[in-house]
Protein backbone atom coordinates (compact mmCIF):
# COMPACT_ATOMS: atom_id res chain seq x y z
CA UNK A 1 0.00 0.00 0.00
CA UNK A 2 1.32 3.46 -0.84
CA UNK A 3 1.36 6.28 1.64
CA UNK A 4 0.02 9.67 0.66
CA UNK A 5 2.41 12.40 1.75
CA UNK A 6 0.93 15.85 2.45
CA UNK A 7 1.99 18.39 -0.15
CA UNK A 8 3.62 20.71 2.39
CA UNK A 9 5.77 17.78 3.54
CA UNK A 10 7.08 17.33 -0.02
CA UNK A 11 8.10 20.98 -0.14
CA UNK A 12 9.83 20.67 3.24
CA UNK A 13 11.70 17.58 2.06
CA UNK A 14 12.71 19.38 -1.14
CA UNK A 15 14.16 22.30 0.86
CA UNK A 16 16.12 19.91 3.05
CA UNK A 17 17.37 17.93 0.03
CA UNK A 18 18.43 21.06 -1.89
CA UNK A 19 20.23 22.47 1.15
CA UNK A 20 22.11 19.21 1.72
CA UNK A 21 23.08 18.90 -1.94
CA UNK A 22 24.33 22.50 -2.03
CA UNK A 23 26.71 21.69 0.82
CA UNK A 24 27.80 18.36 -0.69
CA UNK A 25 28.23 19.43 -4.29
CA UNK A 26 28.55 23.21 -4.21
CA UNK A 27 25.91 23.52 -6.93
CA UNK A 28 23.56 26.50 -6.91
CA UNK A 29 19.94 26.16 -5.90
CA UNK A 30 18.86 26.83 -9.48
CA UNK A 31 20.59 23.71 -10.76
CA UNK A 32 19.24 21.59 -7.93
CA UNK A 33 15.71 23.00 -8.12
CA UNK A 34 14.92 21.27 -11.40
CA UNK A 35 16.04 17.91 -10.06
CA UNK A 36 14.12 18.47 -6.83
CA UNK A 37 10.97 19.29 -8.81
CA UNK A 38 11.11 15.91 -10.51
CA UNK A 39 12.27 13.99 -7.45
CA UNK A 40 9.52 15.38 -5.17
CA UNK A 41 6.81 15.84 -7.83
CA UNK A 42 6.51 19.56 -7.19
CA UNK A 43 4.01 21.77 -8.98
CA UNK A 44 5.11 24.86 -10.93
CA UNK A 45 3.81 26.99 -8.03
CA UNK A 46 5.97 25.02 -5.59
CA UNK A 47 9.01 25.52 -7.80
CA UNK A 48 8.33 29.25 -7.96
CA UNK A 49 7.94 29.37 -4.16
CA UNK A 50 11.25 27.55 -3.67
CA UNK A 51 12.97 29.82 -6.18
CA UNK A 52 11.78 32.90 -4.25
CA UNK A 53 12.69 31.23 -0.93
CA UNK A 54 16.29 30.64 -1.99
CA UNK A 55 16.60 33.97 -3.78
CA UNK A 56 15.48 35.91 -0.69
CA UNK A 57 17.64 33.85 1.65
CA UNK A 58 20.75 34.01 -0.54
CA UNK A 59 20.85 37.79 -0.08
CA UNK A 60 21.21 37.37 3.69
CA UNK A 61 24.46 36.39 5.31
CA UNK A 62 24.32 33.29 7.50
CA UNK A 63 23.82 33.95 11.19
CA UNK A 64 26.05 32.24 13.70
CA UNK A 65 24.85 31.62 17.24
Amino acid sequence: MTTIVPHCELTRKAIKWISEKQIETGKTHRLLLEEAAMRFNLSPNDVEFLNRFYKENSDKSPECD
